[in-house]
């Protein structure tokens, strides 16, 4: 697909495209603007690509629904981070005090480095490699943390909703 169809595929499904992004953000207009934003840039800067195994559409949705997600987790980490550090952000709206708890609970179970490089992934927006110069590791090293982090910290947080 051209450049130029790519474009003409967004704008001819701008309308779903934003009604998804609106179920995505728990019908938070100004987060669903943002997240089709982001999904837009993604696609026309070659960061999420269509290679037809779908409909284009179908396409877009997914893209929509991975960005809201990150969204969401930077902004839960964001919160949790902040709030770690003595400051005392505004909750968002939907926001759950008992999933930030949980969350900040299993992170601090983290070592520190997974932490760390989660930290900086996450809630200061920084990439692997911007991470692993930041704490002076080889980006190899802060790649290894960051998965073994994501993946601790998800087993934790499964362990904990075990009965």
């Amino acid at each position: 697909m051209t450049p130029t169809e790519t474009r003409a595929e967004i704008e001819r499904l701008h309308a779903a495209g934003f009604a998804w992004s609106m179920a995505c953000c728990g019908r938070n207009r100004e987060r669903a603007e943002d997240v089709l934003q982001t999904s837009y840039l993604k696609i026309l800067d070659g960061r999420a690509r269509f290679e037809g195994r779908s409909s284009f559409k179908t396409f877009l949705f997914g893209v929509i629904r991975r960005t809201a997600a990150e969204e969401r987790r930077h902004a839960a980490l964001a919160v949790l981070f902040a709030s770690r550090d003595g400051a005392r952000p505004e909750p968002a709206s939907g926001d759950d005090p008992v999933g930030r708890l949980a969350l900040a609970a299993a992170l601090e179970r983290l070592p520190r480095r997974q932490r760390e490089v989660l930290d900086l992934v996450f809630a200061q927006g920084l990439t692997l490699e911007e991470s692993a110069e930041t704490l002076g590791i080889s980006t190899g090293s802060a790649a290894a943390h960051y998965a073994r982090g994501k993946k601790r910290l998800a087993a934790i947080l499964r362990r904990r909703k075990e009965p």
